[in-house]
């Protein structure tokens, strides 16, 4: 039987205020033909209550671009779903923040993609997005609602992670999740700012270590051997490692696409995660759950067993599973190894 997802991640608008380096939909001002409608949407929430009562990720593009976003959120909160909204922050007047606590938003991730105005302005392709995003910040923690700092690390930014990090505390952020960057997208531009390998797996274990003295909860995101290292590392220190496996804090395995996430896109389609192009369907010409259940791109990434290269044989890989979206990136297989890991599995 298969598990119905724990996170869906939405793709409500590709149309968005800002035009940023990394985006992995390249979204800009103009929505592309053929966004769900309020009607395909609502139904879609349907489908998704129908399945169990995952956290559903209200997500851009700019999610607040669309004119019927809070109806939206307002009805899947209504069908029983943990709605939560990311955006850029800097659409998030008193008004908005006021408006998204009221139709049930429970958290609210901001990407800061630098500790400077310098640093994110830049990564944003826009003058004052960073005070933008502190003024949006401000408003939501007046309004009352939880927020987490969403980062995605490149060589640019690298050497701020730890002030990011201090920053997020100070500002009252409940988490803050790192993003290594996943060449997809406008992304794709970027690939000589993807950090080496070896740096990766020094940002991972780095992070480790901050966990145990961090006062809010830490995440890293599209880093799948981050178990990995959580499991050597424990192994080594002779502590039993400690997964949370529910909520905004749930943190199972690595790659859960296919397996406990998905993707779905402004005009529909059903992917793995938002950086992994390999289409498992069409909401609009099937139900979620057939897709979900079904497609041979899920049950492909739900079978350890057909993993390729180091990752087939690593005796990490029903923890780690490497990243689908990088071993797709490099490769065009989403099964083949994942490019950016050190590790060498016992068997090899």
């Amino acid at each position: 039987m298969v598990k119905a997802p724990r996170l869906i991640a939405w793709e409500t608008t590709a149309g968005c205020n800002l035009s940023c380096r990394h985006c992995r939909g390249a979204s800009t001002f103009e929505k592309p033909e053929g966004e769900l409608t309020t009607e395909e949407a609502t139904r879609f929430i349907d489908e998704i209550a129908q399945m169990g009562n995952p956290i559903l990720i209200l997500s851009g593009g700019e999610p607040l671009v669309r004119d019927d976003i809070y109806g939206l959120a307002e009805y899947a909160t209504e069908k029983g779903l943990r709605v939560a909204l990311a955006t850029n922050g800097t659409l998030v007047t008193p008004e908005v923040a006021e408006r998204l606590r009221d139709v049930g938003i429970k958290r609210i991730s901001i990407s800061l993609d630098g500790s400077s105005p310098q640093t994110h302005d830049d990564f944003r392709c826009m003058p004052g997005a960073f005070e933008g995003a502190m003024k949006g910040i401000d408003n939501i923690k007046k309004a009352g609602i939880g927020f987490q700092i969403n980062t995605t690390i490149t060589k640019r930014n690298l050497k701020e992670i730890p002030a990011i990090l201090e920053m997020a505390t100070e500002i009252g952020a409940e988490a803050l999740h790192i993003f290594l960057l996943v060449p997809t997208g406008r992304g794709k531009e970027l690939e000589n700012e993807e950090i080496p390998a070896v740096e990766y797996e020094r940002v991972l274990n780095w992070f480790y270590d901050k966990q145990k003295t961090a006062k809010i909860q830490l995440k890293a995101t599209c880093a799948p051997h981050y178990f990995r290292i959580m499991r050597q590392k424990a192994k080594k220190e002779g502590i039993e490692v400690s997964v949370k496996t529910h909520g905004y804090e749930a943190m199972t395995k690595g790659c859960l696409g296919g397996t406990g996430f998905c993707f779905v896109s402004s005009i529909g389609e059903v992917y793995p995660c938002g950086y992994l192009p390999a289409l498992a369907g069409s909401i609009k010409e099937q139900s979620f759950k057939d897709v979900w259940e079904n497609s041979k791109v899920f049950n492909d990434l739900r079978d350890v067993s057909k993993l390729k290269g180091k990752c087939g044989d690593c005796e990490y890989n029903k923890v780690c599973g490497g990243c689908r979206a990088r071993a797709y990136a490099a490769t065009g297989d989403y099964l083949e190894e994942e490019p950016y890991c050190i590790y060498v599995p016992e068997k090899q």
